[in-house]
């Protein structure tokens, strides 16, 4: 992996697939124990929480409550508990090395966004801000997926299992051979945004050629999946003030790229330290043996591995935007 300063040239920017930007300077284990204190938690919360109420009483939801994988809120003490005993046993089922560490509730209000030094275009006023951290104090990362291309039932049935969020960046060259894929992966509350109809490389694309690429995939998006993003990610994270011209007349409010790359064997990392940060993006591909030395579930438990070594959680990218 090379990594590059900044560049003088600021009408064009590049963060390829092999991770580049500017640099910053900066700053199987004992697996039953733990599982057996996070069953005792569990279910003390669910004894404390159910005293108080009518028996055959369904509990009223409370403001804020907690919500599963698909977006269904888990409001009974019962329906917690059943929760985190199927994580937990998804958790041994899937070979993770620990538990996840569980992100902390969404933010009341979203952080203010803005244009990571160095990704700015020469005239970026009133354009998308392209960035590759959420700001937050919060020990947690963000794991998207790119393009499409390897469609792996067992990722969709872990990340299900395990309620681990992600956030979907798809070309539709590589989904329209298998949309029921990515409906299996809406149905399961993960958001499908913009990464071109063909995956072109859009700085050698006029501005029309690109509103073409961005705008068709969101026309593409909304027919299939009923909903137009307003999140895009060029491809290979290349782009030029015409792409984010082109994004923002086709509805795009975020530009985000990413801060480190998961692959099943391996973390690239954009930054000199060689880290995680709180609120880093991290970038993977819907890929498999054929290009990857493993599988999208491996590629799961070795990220899973080093967040949660670090002591980071993985939160949902669109409750901060």
């Amino acid at each position: 992996m090379q990594l590059v300063g900044k560049k003088e040239q600021k009408t064009h920017r590049i963060a390829g697939s092999r991770i580049i930007g500017p640099r910053i300077a900066g700053p199987r284990g004992r697996f039953g124990v733990a599982l057996a204190a996070l069953l005792v938690a569990a279910l003390g919360t669910a004894c404390s929480s159910e005293t108080g109420r009518e028996p055959g009483k369904p509990e009223k939801p409370k403001a804020g409550s907690e919500a599963g994988a698909a977006g269904a809120p888990v409001n009974t003490a019962a329906q917690r508990k059943q929760k985190e005993l199927a994580r937990l046993a998804a958790v041994k089922r899937w070979g993770l090395a620990k538990p996840p560490l569980l992100a902390p509730a969404a933010p009341k209000e979203k952080p203010e966004i803005e244009t990571r030094d160095g990704f700015e275009v020469d005239d970026h006023e009133g354009l998308p801000p392209v960035f590759t951290t959420i700001p937050t104090e919060e020990k947690i990362v963000f794991l998207t997926v790119d393009d499409g291309a390897e469609k792996d039932p067992q990722f969709l049935k872990m990340m299900k299992e395990l309620d681990l969020p992600y956030t979907a960046f798809l070309s539709d060259y590589l989904v329209r051979d298998n949309y029921p894929y990515f409906k299996q992966m809406q149905a399961a509350g993960v958001t499908l945004n913009n990464h071109t109809l063909n995956h072109r490389y859009m700085p050698a694309l006029p501005y029309e050629k690109q509103r073409q690429e961005i705008c068709g995939q969101q026309e593409t998006l909304q027919k299939e999946f009923g909903k137009r993003p307003t999140v895009f990610r060029p491809p290979y994270g290349n782009y030029n003030e015409d792409t984010l011209r082109a994004a923002k007349s086709c509805g795009i409010k975020h530009v985000p790229l990413w801060n480190a790359e998961v692959f099943p064997d391996k973390m690239d990392y954009r930054e000199w330290d060689r880290d995680i940060h709180p609120g880093d993006i991290i970038l993977t591909h819907f890929r498999g043996r054929e290009d990857w030395k493993g599988t999208m579930p491996d590629m799961i438990r070795q990220v899973m591995k080093t967040v949660t070594d670090k002591g980071y959680a993985v939160a949902r990218l669109e409750d901060y935007l």
